[in-house]
């Protein structure tokens, strides 16, 4: 199946940005959007923060500290512009595409929190994602400690509020063997970011199958993450539903080449001469 130029420029693109080796985050996950809206405009959606961040810094005194300068930001992002959870719709795919968030003014944590996080770093606040079990979480660290927020609400977190929020992916009795709370709470690289935002679209896309929208989140799962082999063998299956035998073929004995005592590969192995079949009817 060849792909056109309308496909491949945001592939390009994402490339460009996730191969740096400081990876402009916000950036990055807007370009995810252009697999729902080619046409998207980006360098509207990032004019738009410009001027948030134009109308954020009117209100910023010249000597403001930290904490009064998060509460300041967290009136301006959750009461001023509205930004929220969008508890009606939790799964729709349209809070993962950011321009659709800017718009609506609504999403789920983790776009929310690059929004913020974005808005953030302009006005000097290094307020970073953690990649929480279920729900993710952004910090802001000061003198007196790390200040635990989330991204549904700015509301800042207490260590039971957290343990509480980690008790369904506990065993009912811990042993020690257990992370500590202060493991789930490490700064998230911006490639981890982009890799849950991603991993997020790819379970609605799976659950009910929307293959062409499957592939195109796979393409830059492949990409974001080169060495992690589960993503090209996932993107070969979902070629395969897409009736690309020789693109699917490239993928799955790339995979099983690397893992040939792979829990699931003899039922890929099954699947080859199938493949092949296919390809040799297209030539």
């Amino acid at each position: 199946m060849a792909f056109n130029n309308t496909i491949l420029q945001p592939l390009d693109y994402f490339t460009s940005l996730v191969q740096e080796e400081d990876i402009p985050l916000f950036e990055a996950a807007l370009s995810i959007a252009q697999d729902d809206d080619p046409s998207m405009d980006l360098n509207h959606c990032l004019l738009e923060i410009d001027k948030l961040v134009v109308r954020l810094r009117r209100r910023l005194p010249a000597d403001i500290a930290q904490i009064p300068k998060l509460r300041l930001l967290n009136n301006f992002f959750y009461q001023e512009l509205g930004f929220a959870g969008n508890l009606n719709d939790y799964y729709s795919p349209d809070n993962s595409y950011l321009n659709k968030v800017l718009a609506s003014r609504r999403g789920i944590p983790i776009s929310l929190a690059i929004i913020y996080m974005e808005l953030a770093s302009h006005i000097g606040l290094r307020v970073k994602g953690i990649s929480f079990p279920g729900h993710f979480l952004m910090k802001l660290s000061v003198k007196s400690g790390d200040i635990i927020l989330d991204p549904f609400n700015g509301a800042s977190l207490s260590r039971e509020d957290l343990e509480e929020r980690l008790e369904p992916y506990f065993a009912k009795s811990r042993n020690s063997n257990e992370p500590s709370l202060v493991s789930y709470l490490a700064e998230a690289t911006p490639r981890t970011i982009l890799a849950r935002m991603l991993r997020n679209l790819k379970a609605l896309f799976t659950e009910h199958p929307h293959w062409r929208q499957l592939l195109n989140v796979q393409q830059r799962l492949v990409i974001l993450l080169p060495n992690e082999l589960s993503e090209r063998r996932d993107r070969g299956l979902a070629f395969a539903n897409l009736d690309c035998p020789q693109a699917a073929l490239n993928d799955i004995e790339v995979y099983l080449t690397e893992h040939p005592n792979a829990p699931d590969a003899p039922s890929l192995r099954q699947r080859l001469p199938l493949l092949r079949e296919a390809i040799g009817k297209l030539n």
